[in-house]
């Protein structure tokens, strides 16, 4: 990533068709959060020159020690997001990594500026605000991609490939499960800023938006009908057990319980790895000290049994799709920390898949064949599974180059995708079969 100092001119995607930008593409970025930080270090790793100008985050420390990695200048970093899309247009693009409930706010107001735009997901909280969105990007000529990171990873890649190639024949039905482990969850959705729908969303939008819109992707057609099912069924107080107390810290069966937040926190600490991710979200440093205050005073130390969480802990979608393909999806917190799994089951074979190793069963041949696309862990602290540098990665050269081919998604995609997510949970929640 270069220098900063001097701006360029700036473009969108539409002003340059096939043709490639003389200077390195610029980008904005609202919000250094986890995800906005991750985007940044890829769009900076890529091999695609790319140029941050400008940094909104609230937190002093993140803020200014990202902008002092990319070179920001000082009149260039911004605590309010809104100072930076209230002010005259510094970059070809921005990222928008804030919290779900600005989505709409901040694309509205980037688009007005002029901004090509990398939104984070979900898309927004409600239909409408999709709707919205997708509306105003499309007037104000911008492009909008939403991170449907799954559809770019190299594992997804070879699968759409095969199915599209029609090696299983004509896809019949698809059983998927999203395995979202049982510390994860506790980390996130019990404990974490996800846990109530007040203050986020309900769970298969903050969660599994990823998953509708992945097999919507795969199946390459539209859902026809949607019925859900699912309930908070174990982090409540009356799940509490015996001698539970308020606070992992002072438990006298905090050694006993799975979902201990000493367990996550304190080894992630240790053993690095992806519970590390974690620690850091939930500490302000990566020490002893600060991790025991953090479990003493944060959020993160509280019992699961004695949270103010609502979200759902399973779930069930099916779906149907246009000419009757059929699709089972379950979410669900009672699982180890693992990739998605997915059957595929077509007229002529079935593909198994775990966000790695797809294997082809031929109904003809009787024979099995494996192919291992090697591309590293599928949740969100590793990357899912190469989609996040994919993704930004397509993001920046087709903006720099001037191919929106390489996007494989728009704004109408994202909408419709969010559509099925809202239909399902309409569906949950009124017991009925949601028609779209």
């Amino acid at each position: 990533m270069t220098s900063s100092a001097t701006p360029p001119r700036f473009s969108n995607l539409r002003t340059h068709p096939g043709r490639p930008l003389d200077r390195p593409l610029t980008l904005a970025l609202a919000g250094a959060g986890a995800r906005g930080t991750g985007y940044a270090a890829l769009a900076a790793a890529g091999s695609t020159p790319v140029t941050l100008t400008a940094v909104a985050e609230p937190r002093p420390g993140r803020r200014d020690e990202l902008a002092d990695r990319y070179g920001v200048a000082q009149e260039h970093r911004r605590t309010d997001w809104r100072d930076l899309a209230a002010g005259p247009r510094i970059a070809d693009a921005v990222i928008i990594a804030l919290q779900d409930a600005q989505h709409l706010e901040a694309a509205e107001a980037f688009a007005a500026r002029g901004y090509d735009i990398l939104l984070e997901k979900p898309m927004a909280l409600t239909a409408a605000e999709c709707d919205r969105i997708a509306a105003v990007t499309e007037d104000a000529g911008v492009s909008l991609t939403v991170c449907h990171v799954m559809r770019y990873s190299p594992y997804t890649v070879r699968l759409k490939q095969l199915v599209d190639s029609g090696r299983i024949g004509n896809i019949v039905s698809v059983e998927h499960l999203e395995p979202i482990g049982y510390w994860h969850f506790a980390h996130s959705f019990v404990r974490g800023n996800w846990r109530r729908e007040d203050l986020s969303s309900f769970l298969l939008l903050t969660k599994s938006g990823h998953d509708i819109d992945w097999l919507g992707h795969i199946i390459g057609r539209p859902v026809t009908a949607v019925s859900s099912f699912g309930s908070l069924s174990h982090f409540r107080p009356d799940r509490a057990p015996e001698g539970a107390g308020v606070r992992c810290v002072s438990c006298a069966v905090e050694t006993q319980c799975p979902y201990s937040a000493r367990k996550l926190y304190q080894v992630g600490l240790r053993e690095g790895g992806v519970k590390q991710y974690f620690t850091r979200i939930a500490a302000d440093e990566l020490t002893e000290e600060s991790v025991e205050q953090a479990l003493a005073e944060g959020p993160y130390g509280r019992c699961v049994y004695r949270c103010d969480n609502d979200v759902v802990d399973h779930q069930v979608v099916n779906l149907q799709y246009e000419g009757g393909v059929t699709v089972a999806f379950t979410l669900t917190a009672f699982t180890p920390q693992e990739n998605r799994h997915t059957k595929i089951f077509g007229t002529c074979g079935q593909i198994t898949g775990d966000g790695r190793t797809i294997e082809i069963y031929d109904f003809v041949t009787d024979e099995r064949t494996v192919i291992d696309t090697d591309n590293g862990g599928a949740s969100a602290a590793e990357g899912h599974g190469g989609g996040d540098a994919a993704l930004v990665e397509a993001f920046v050269r087709a903006h720099h180059r001037g191919r929106p081919e390489l996007l494989l998604s728009g704004a109408r995609e994202s909408r419709d995708s969010h559509r099925v997510v809202f239909a399902a949970e309409q569906a949950r929640r009124t017991g009925q079969v949601v028609q779209l």
